[in-house]
């Protein structure tokens, strides 16, 4: 049954992206507007305002995808540009003593958030594209109790078990 529902999660995901480069590939920037985008995204996870009177919206795919979409927009609601933020060099750029907006601006809504009273930290993380195929891999942002970043880690994982295992 693990396989099962291991597998049934990878289509899911597969299928998503698959969905997103369709939805992607009708939006172009400099002349697609917000509501195109709002037509074939929904509603953003997030709306991020930029000091040059621009808005970024938020598009996460997780938790299984490993996607996060940022739209950004002028300040006539014209798209400019389409980024995935779920990259190496985003992932280089999250500095010690951040605070949780910063990193949730950066890299969008975590997949999954864990406290651990006894350190105590917050542990953020974001799954990722994988360095081996079949492997299921995350990106994480430790936060100390005064809510600020104090570093980050990754975790990669291989299937467990084999075709015969349940």
């Amino acid at each position: 049954m693990k396989s099962f529902s291991r597998a049934l999660a990878l289509l899911f995901a597969i299928g998503l992206g698959g969905c997103d480069a369709t939805l992607l590939a009708n939006l172009k920037p400099g002349s697609s507007n917000a509501a195109d985008v709002r037509t074939q995204f929904g509603a953003p996870a997030a709306e991020w305002p930029n000091p040059d009177g621009s808005v970024t919206w938020e598009y996460p795919r997780g938790p299984e995808g490993t996607r996060t979409w940022m739209l950004k927009f002028d300040q006539r609601s014209v798209l400019q540009s389409i980024g995935q933020a779920l990259t190496e060099e985003s992932f280089a750029r999250v500095e010690k003593g951040w605070g949780t907006e910063q990193v949730r601006r950066l890299l969008g809504k975590p997949s999954g958030m864990v406290r651990f009273p006894q350190k105590p930290e917050e542990v953020w993380e974001w799954r990722i594209d994988p360095s081996q195929p079949g492997n299921s891999a995350w990106f994480h942002v430790h936060f100390g109790p005064d809510g600020l970043v104090t570093g980050t880690s990754r975790r990669e994982e291989a299937p467990v078990g084999g075709p015969d295992q349940n």
